[in-house]
């Protein structure tokens, strides 16, 4: 495999090492799939050949640089960890991270001399997975520590209904297992100084926010009434975030005189059928169907709430954006909407306390009477402000997973250096 490795510097000191294999990466669509929506054939050699090189810098292969710790991510990095463990000692130590669980990578058995893995990786305790290569698998069975992105992701995936056919494994390896949260960029996502807003606010002035849900009902084709909830969504259209719950749940919507302005794309009938939405419903439903990322921005600033009905959901990032910009988040109690949205129930109101609303489980029906909540609490100026002002105080960056982060590294690097004194 030609492969080259260069450095470049960034305005905050963070290098970054670049794998240039054309004949694997210089392609068209996204690092994933093709253009046309279907991953490409060889998906599984592109990505062992991108945690080969990982492994093997964490080796030494840059004499300036060995890392004390190798930190892969998703199915896509999985190998990493494989490729470090069977290669003997001295290594570093290794942490795999799930972003999602449902994306586990698995591949043919007769790869596993292509990819450079020996016989006895295809194991039980090694790579295999119901007679595959799975790729995810094996970093869960192989690293020295795994993490996910919510501590309550972390606890659910140890579960047959979250678990998707690895709950064993990671019970297994529940010792070595935590949940740290991810964070949002806190100045790309400031309301104070967003240049997609119509109009910039901030906590102690949300007046900002009526030009942005003038602007947004405008953009969106929804009639101009101040008076109406806007309800907004930026999500991938599919099953695993609910959107067809909410696609059910359209009548009631438009029947209480709300509104919706939805931003995604995924699934083609689930597209299709909001799409048909705007039409049946002229000025109460706005859809656009793909990615606009100041469209995103004025759905945060300008929608009343934001909907987000996973039935389940690692972490998620649109509610953290909700929290910061004043869109109450209207999220199912799974996952990390669970560990990051507090629900404004009856006690809470009592202690001022609540930062949006849950429900569960996800249903439609659960769904509506959530909705129905949010409406009733949106009546009330006075005590929606609070909610809005609690969310937007709320740490949603990255200062508190970093340090979590860096704990857990200088953790791994003490067990390994106790493990295997020099």
């Amino acid at each position: 495999m030609h492969a080259t490795h260069q450095f470049f510097l960034t305005k905050r000191s963070l290098y970054l090492l670049v794998l240039d294999a054309p004949h694997l990466y210089a392609r068209p669509g996204n690092p994933y799939l093709a253009p046309d929506g279907t991953e490409w054939h060889d998906n599984a050699v592109r990505f062992a050949a991108l945690a080969r090189v990982a492994a093997a810098i964490g080796r030494g292969l840059l004499p300036a640089y060995t890392p004390d710790v190798v930190h892969a991510h998703d199915w896509q990095t999985g190998l990493a960890p494989a490729f470090l463990h069977y290669g003997g000692r001295p290594r570093p130590g290794t942490v795999m991270t799930v972003h999602n669980l449902a994306f586990q990578g698995q591949f043919p058995a007769s790869l596993l001399a292509t990819i450079g893995l020996p016989p006895h990786a295809f194991a039980v305790d090694g790579v295999e997975y119901y007679g595959q290569i799975g790729y995810l698998k094996a970093g869960l069975a192989l690293a020295d520590r795994i993490t996910t992105v919510s501590p309550n992701y972390a606890a659910e995936i140890r579960t047959p209904e979250f678990g998707m056919g690895l709950d064993g494994l990671l019970q297994q390896r529940a010792g070595v297992l935590s949940g740290i949260l991810n964070g949002i960029d806190l100045e790309v996502w400031d309301p104070a100084t967003d240049p997609y807003l119509a109009a910039n606010y901030g906590a102690g002035r949300l007046s900002g926010r009526s030009a942005n849900k003038d602007a947004l009902q405008r953009k969106l084709g929804l009639a101009p009434r101040p008076d109406a909830l806007v309800l907004g969504v930026v999500s991938r259209l599919t099953w695993q975030k609910g959107i067809d719950l909410l696609l059910e749940a359209l009548p009631a919507i438009v029947g209480a005189g709300a509104q919706l302005a939805l931003l995604g794309s995924g699934d083609r009938k689930l597209e299709a059928a909001f799409v048909a939405a705007t039409g049946a419903h002229p000025g109460s439903i706005g859809v656009e169907i793909g990615y606009d990322e100041a469209l995103a921005h004025l759905i945060q600033a300008g929608a009343d709430a934001l909907l987000v009905p996973s039935r389940f959901e690692p972490c998620g990032l649109t509610q953290l954006c909700a929290l910061r910009y004043g869109a109450v988040p209207v999220v199912a109690r799974v996952g990390g909407l669970a560990d990051t949205v507090v629900d404004t129930n009856a006690m809470a109101l009592a202690a001022d306390a609540g930062t949006g609303v849950l429900f569960a489980p996800p249903t439609r029906e659960m769904l509506i009477a959530a909705l129905g909540r949010t409406a009733a609490l949106w009546r009330e100026p006075a005590t929606w402000r609070r909610i809005q002002a609690r969310g937007m105080a709320t740490d949603v960056g990255w200062t508190r997973p970093a340090r979590q982060y860096a704990d857990l590294f200088r953790e791994v690097v003490r067990e390994q250096a106790r493990a295997h004194p020099a």
